[in-house]
């Protein structure tokens, strides 16, 4: 059986006070779906809060993981992995991407391959708009959850 996998997707902007409500998320899914691994992006407060909730909750479920998107080749643009990741993904194919589309491809392809999204978006056009109204077309399809914080 495959592992069950989750992406978040949020602003760059999020209020700290959005933590509970995010925190809370991750470890609903820990233990009432079986998520197993997150990835999550480096580009913003909700990335960075998002981190902090996956690795909170490692500390009472270690059998999880969480992993760092890298939208751009790593051979082009080396990412430190952060203190608290226990590893980085780079999507398949991405390599072919113009850099001007790389991050919302990469968040796309996370998207597409994943169990649940955990979604903040509050911004009418922006790119977590655009991800969100993707990701619903494949929630009626039945081949994600959303989870909106």
């Amino acid at each position: 059986m495959a592992e069950t996998r989750c992406f978040f997707i949020g602003h760059r902007e999020a209020p700290e006070d959005l933590y509970p409500a995010l925190a809370e998320a991750v470890r609903s899914l820990i233990e009432t779906q079986g998520v197993r691994a997150f990835y999550v992006g480096h580009y913003g407060a909700f990335d960075r809060m998002a981190a902090r909730a996956v690795q909170e909750a490692k500390r009472a479920h270690p059998e999880v993981s969480l992993q760092l998107l890298l939208p751009y080749h790593p051979g082009a643009q080396p990412a430190a992995l952060m203190p608290g990741f226990d590893g980085s993904f780079y999507p398949e194919g991405m390599e072919r991407v113009p850099r001007r589309l790389a991050i919302v491809r990469a968040n796309r392809y996370m998207a597409a391959h994943v169990d649940f999204l955990i979604a903040y978006v509050r911004h009418p056009g922006s790119n977590a708009r655009e991800l969100l109204l993707y990701a619903e077309g494949l929630e009626r399809r039945g081949q994600l959850r959303i989870v909106r914080v």
